[in-house]
């Protein structure tokens, strides 16, 4: 792999927390999963959608399929499905940590995990391959709402 390209990894789980527990749970999970990805060198975007998550992982290949094999044997996940791997010529969330998808053409969230819980970051809109990834995500999460149904 040469220095302009990285590896992009994008996967979907149903979420295992308790629905009472899941704010402050996922709250500490991601500022836990934020120190330990920047230490790795990952990055990425994480879609929150009732109790499913599509997640898309940014970095070099090992480091980034050593965190999908945790994320595959983490308790907190059922379900994880592989949706797709590449090399791709740069990061698109090179400042990202994680979105919630928006429903029926509301907007993505953009997230700050805070140790209480999830807030709302500001809106600083994305860029053309951030609208493109996130779409895909989108989709995958629709499409694990169809086969729920």
């Amino acid at each position: 792999m040469t220095d302009s390209q990285t590896f992009r990894l994008m996967y979907r789980s149903r979420d295992r927390i308790s629905p009472d527990e899941r704010k402050l749970a996922l709250g500490a999970l991601f500022t836990k999963a934020r120190s330990n990805n920047k230490a790795l060198g990952v990055t990425g975007a994480l879609l929150v959608d009732g109790d499913q998550f599509v997640q898309t992982l940014e970095g070099d290949e090992p480091e980034v399929r050593m965190l999908f094999d945790r994320i595959k044997a983490d308790p907190r996940h059922d379900s994880v499905e592989l949706i797709s791997t590449e090399m791709v010529p740069e990061r698109v969330f090179a400042r990202w940590s994680m979105a919630r998808v928006g429903h029926d053409g509301e907007p993505d969230i953009a997230l700050i995990a805070h140790t209480d819980g999830i807030s709302p970051a500001s809106s600083r809109g994305g860029t053309p391959g951030q609208v493109g990834v996130l779409d895909a995500m989108r989709r995958a999460a629709v499409r694990a709402d169809e086969q729920v149904s």
